[in-house]
């Protein structure tokens, strides 16, 4: 009798230390977990950060990524070589980044390209509801031009700055094509 007491009491004990190893590792593992999301929201917002303070980047480049845990691919359009070492070398710098995949797209130099660039800017920029837009310190509305094709890319507060930006785009004379790319991003309402 007294030794299937002692039975009883080691196998309550056994399982009452493996239910507690069992909560213990899936605490871990949500903290962990949450950890791993913490951690991806900060290397997120510092890589937006590299990105968007980058010398020299303009509204006739864009540049976006993907995160994957602690791997970073860089794409977009760049009008300059440097702009596209720049941006690697800004996000390969940032601690607890692991590998940086570059597949930024550096366009081709071309007088032509470079005169629409100008005339879809004024065209759109100088607009009167979009004008706006033109105080940023970096326009959000990118204007990418490769071979006469137009690729708008960014974001606006509206369906209508959408459909206005890629109109005026369109109606620059000597574009082939105009991709409008913009996202619409909704206002915030009430105060903050």
């Amino acid at each position: 009798m007294m030794k299937r007491c002692a039975i009883q009491v080691a196998l309550t004990a056994v399982l009452a230390a493996l239910a507690c190893s069992n909560v213990a590792a899936q605490t871990s593992s949500a903290t962990k977990t949450g950890a791993s999301n913490e951690q991806s929201t900060l290397l997120w917002r510092e890589i937006h950060h590299q990105l968007s303070v980058l010398p020299f980047y303009s509204v006739f480049d864009y540049v976006t990524f993907t995160l994957k845990g602690n791997n970073v691919t860089l794409s977009g359009q760049v009008l300059r070589r440097s702009m596209r070492e720049h941006a690697e070398g800004a996000v390969r710098n940032i601690e607890g980044i692991g590998t940086v995949t570059n597949q930024i797209e550096v366009l081709p130099a071309s007088l032509s390209d470079d005169d629409l660039r100008n005339s879809i800017y004024r065209a759109v920029y100088e607009d009167s509801t979009l004008a706006h837009y033109a105080t940023e310190n970096v326009p959000p509305v990118h204007i990418i031009v490769k071979n006469g094709a137009v690729v708008l890319e960014g974001s606006v507060a509206s369906p209508a700055d959408k459909n206005l930006a890629g109109s005026r785009a369109a109606g620059v004379s000597n574009v082939q094509g105009v991709r409008n790319n913009l996202i619409v991003h909704a206002q915030e309402s009430g105060a903050q």
